[in-house]
């Protein structure tokens, strides 16, 4: 396939910067992914009973004018879920291109060959930014093991999103699915902004229960934004808030969590939030804009 194409950022209302891409229900029944999904919309009250696939992720968006940042999640080391593969991913997205930023997914502990996987995904497909999410992946973010694969994303001038704070992934199975929600403090990223200066970093989320800490990197470290996903924005706390109004409000961004939170729902709420007219275009598209580089 050739290199991947932009959309036209000028026609779209909005850019959402976290979206969720899914393979078509029942590809994986043998690994426990379709019923961990059930779980999951149980847990979040989704209308979906499986996430939407690609395809059907675009249609929605289209029929909205918001442009997507889609991208899977290379969790398979720790939960045994074989992941949506990013050339797969990639070729599905392809075809959707005038409303769709797709993003890949690498788990770092795959060592030289992620890091091949990265360079070979920038350098041949144009992907723009990796989603880690050092819960599902059981790694802390400053662990030099994941260093090389950062290496190769600031090389190519990509954007690594990391999840940050609590996650509904394995919330209320035994064990919590064995997640360990230590991994996603965000004051593990400080590291890498500091060892990584010019790579360009998303926190994802409002960053329970450390936001003051997401805060605290995002206004220190000029490289790191924060995406306001996976929250509906009545339940912002204050701080967040003040800050969305004031010192951060270059640097954070919409983000729904799709399919979980649906734009239409984050922004009736986010319409309703105390932030001064003049932020709201920010939020909802200009700030993206820029960390994309379109």
């Amino acid at each position: 396939m050739p290199k991947l194409k932009l959309p036209d950022i000028e026609k779209v209302v909005a850019i959402d910067i976290h979206t969720h891409a899914e393979e078509p229900c029942g590809l994986h029944a043998d690994d426990g992914y379709d019923d961990f999904q059930e779980r999951m919309a149980e847990y979040f009250k989704s209308p979906h009973r499986h996430p939407p696939t690609v395809p059907e992720t675009a249609g929605y968006y289209r029929s909205k004018n918001i442009a997507a940042v889609i991208f899977p999640v290379d969790a398979e080391r720790e939960t045994g879920f074989r992941r949506y593969n990013n050339y797969e991913m990639l070729e599905v997205a392809s075809d959707h291109l005038d409303v769709l930023i797709p993003f890949v997914s690498i788990d770092p502990h795959k060592g030289k060959l992620g890091v091949r996987e990265a360079r070979k995904l920038i350098e041949e497909y144009g992907v723009r930014g990796f989603k880690f999410h050092p819960t599902m992946q059981g790694f802390y973010a400053n662990d030099r093991m994941a260093y090389p694969l950062y290496e190769a994303i600031n090389e190519g001038g990509a954007i690594a999103l990391f999840h940050t704070g609590q996650t509904g992934v394995g919330s209320g199975m035994p064990g919590g699915m064995g997640m360990r929600l230590k991994y996603s403090n965000p004051m593990y990223m400080d590291d890498v902004a500091a060892d990584f200066p010019d790579l360009k970093i998303i926190l994802a989320h409002p960053s329970f229960p450390w936001q003051e800490e997401a805060l605290s990197v995002a206004t220190h470290k000029p490289n790191v934004y924060i995406d306001l996903s996976g929250w509906s924005p009545k339940y912002f706390p204050p701080i967040l808030v003040r800050y969305i109004n004031s010192i951060l409000q270059d640097k954070m961004l919409f983000g729904s969590d799709w399919p979980v939170i649906t734009p239409d729902r984050w922004l009736a709420d986010f319409a309703k939030l105390d932030i001064r007219e003049e932020i709201r275009p920010k939020v909802l598209k200009a700030n993206a804009r820029k960390i994309l580089g379109i």
